[in-house]
């Protein structure tokens, strides 16, 4: 009788991970899948406005609600200074600026954990996924400018060749959300405890922004100190472009500007060094 020894089976595994922690790989990887980019995109709207009653008009309702109750608040009660424009259109003007900012936030900083089942299955550049639910909100961004440059004869308002430098300031605006975004949906990831810690942040924020009062409250010799605030910058240079009534916001911008673009790369530093466990922990 002879027995005869089999070889153990060889068990394989195949691991899928990013070749590189680059942001030049990185980039490089966003533009090989942009049109995945573009179909995530599509589906958070989507997703959004699906089921809804009024879709799209949620839009428009939101900014110009929120517009009433601070014409009530600080326009009425308080008698908060516009710049000599109407404080109806004055503030819907700086909310426009701010809900992109502040909604591309949000649905990006919670958007990996929101979809583990693509984390889980299937391999891509992760990071795409906060991206997308940053490009979504420009759709919102879109409707909300028709419905401003509707406002805006109403209101007596002239439409100035200011207006070209919009596109611009809608860059640094996405590259800030975007970069902050990133960063928190790379650590809820790892701590849920962020999901919660998320609206907080962004309603201080909101109270540390220029939306209900003009900068011009703010005291000169404290106004580097309210300018740390890289959205700062772009909402008054958002004004600026419709109203152009006031100096051109030189430093806050370029201190916005700067401060997106290196927030924004610092996001994909951190995104990268975080990446690889995704799948392990989420």
């Amino acid at each position: 009788m002879i027995n005869k020894v089999h070889p153990k089976a060889i068990v394989r595994q195949t691991i899928i991970e990013p070749e590189t922690d680059s942001i030049g790989s990185s980039l490089k990887e966003l533009w090989t899948f942009r049109e995945l980019l573009l179909i995530l995109s599509e589906r958070e709207v989507s997703l959004r406005y699906r089921q809804t009653f009024l879709g799209v008009t949620w839009v428009v309702i939101q900014p110009l609600l929120t517009s009433v109750i601070f014409t009530i608040i600080f326009g009425k009660l308080m008698k908060a200074p516009s710049d000599n424009v109407a404080y109806e259109i004055f503030t819907f003007a700086g909310l426009l600026s701010w809900n992109l900012f502040s909604q591309s936030l949000q649905r990006a900083g919670i958007s990996l954990t929101k979809d583990i089942r693509l984390i889980t299955k299937i391999f891509f550049p992760r990071i795409i996924i906060p991206l997308a639910s940053t490009l979504s909100t420009l759709i919102d961004f879109a409707v909300s400018l028709i419905i401003l440059f509707i406002l805006m004869p109403f209101y007596k308002t002239p439409f100035l060749l200011n207006l070209l430098i919009i596109p611009i300031l809608l860059v640094f605006n996405v590259l800030l959300a975007a970069g902050v975004g990133i960063i928190f949906a790379s650590l809820n990831v790892y701590y849920r405890d962020f999901t919660y810690v998320l609206p907080f942040v962004v309603q201080i924020w909101m109270y540390a922004s220029p939306l209900a009062y003009s900068a011009k409250l703010i005291p000169q010799n404290w106004s580097w100190v309210y300018n740390i605030n890289p959205i700062v910058g772009i909402i008054n240079g958002f004004r600026w472009a419709v109203f152009g009534n006031s100096a051109f916001p030189t430093s806050s911008l370029i201190y916005s500007a700067i401060s997106s673009i290196v927030i924004f790369f610092v996001s994909l530093v951190i995104f990268n060094r975080l990446e690889r466990s995704f799948a392990d922990v989420i």
